[in-house]
């Protein structure tokens, strides 16, 4: 009789959380409000992905930008127009690469839905229901997180006339959002929230550092700008 009861409690998993509530309401009270409150962090990686990856592209790539014009150029226009050229040329980029890479996961998908419809002599009813990837959403989210990111250091830079100020503040404010990102994707992902960061900053850092020393590197070499 017993193993007939734990035979019917692994076939029902209800049965065995009635049978627990019985004996001990309280505690399974908060075992139940943990399941419900459980969230599937996988979920969001991939538009968690996507976001973070777009603002922070159009972070550092403008900044980096930035900072190899300033590294040569000490006027506010020539960063300024550096960085909104940037700006637009990444935005567009993101978007049309998002856009062809989104329509071809989409075919490939539809295409299998198909198939898979074929074999099972099912209708197409089916395949309009079935959530597939939105190209055009997908390409316009990924130019406005490029843009949100971009315009950071040039709003910041806009109106400072020092030119090691101007730098300065580049930096600093790209270094902020740094660890903001860093700092949104590990709460998000439920990850290390230092390493994420760490992680994140360093790597931006790296990309200034190397188109400004790169930048003057070679008009110290002779090359004329």
């Amino acid at each position: 009789m017993a193993s007939q009861t734990a035979l019917d409690h692994r076939q029902c998993p209800s049965l065995e959380i009635s049978s627990i509530h019985v004996s001990d309401p309280e505690k399974n009270q908060h075992q139940l409000l943990a399941l419900e409150n459980e969230v599937d962090y996988s979920q969001r990686a991939q538009w968690l992905r996507a976001a973070l990856l777009g603002a922070n592209d159009g972070l550092v790539s403008v900044a980096s930008l930035m900072m190899g014009i300033g590294a040569v150029k000490t006027e506010v226009k020539s960063m300024l127009l550096a960085g909104f050229a940037g700006l637009v040329a990444g935005a567009c980029s993101m978007a049309i690469g998002e856009f062809v890479s989104v329509y071809t996961q989409r075919d490939i998908e539809v295409a299998q839905m198909k198939r898979v419809q074929a074999r099972a002599d099912g209708s197409d009813e089916e395949t309009e229901r079935a959530e597939i990837p939105n190209p055009a959403q997908a390409a316009m989210a990924s130019a406005l997180a490029f843009s949100a990111g971009a315009v950071v250091p040039l709003v910041g830079s806009a109106f400072i006339r020092n030119y090691r100020v101007r730098l300065g503040v580049v930096v600093a404010l790209v270094s902020m959002m740094l660890v903001a990102f860093g700092v949104a994707g590990a709460v998000l992902g439920r990850t290390p929230v230092v390493k994420s960061c760490a992680r994140v900053v360093i790597g931006g850092w790296m990309a200034m550092a190397l188109t400004f020393g790169l930048t003057k590197l070679i008009v110290s070499g002779g090359l004329e700008m």
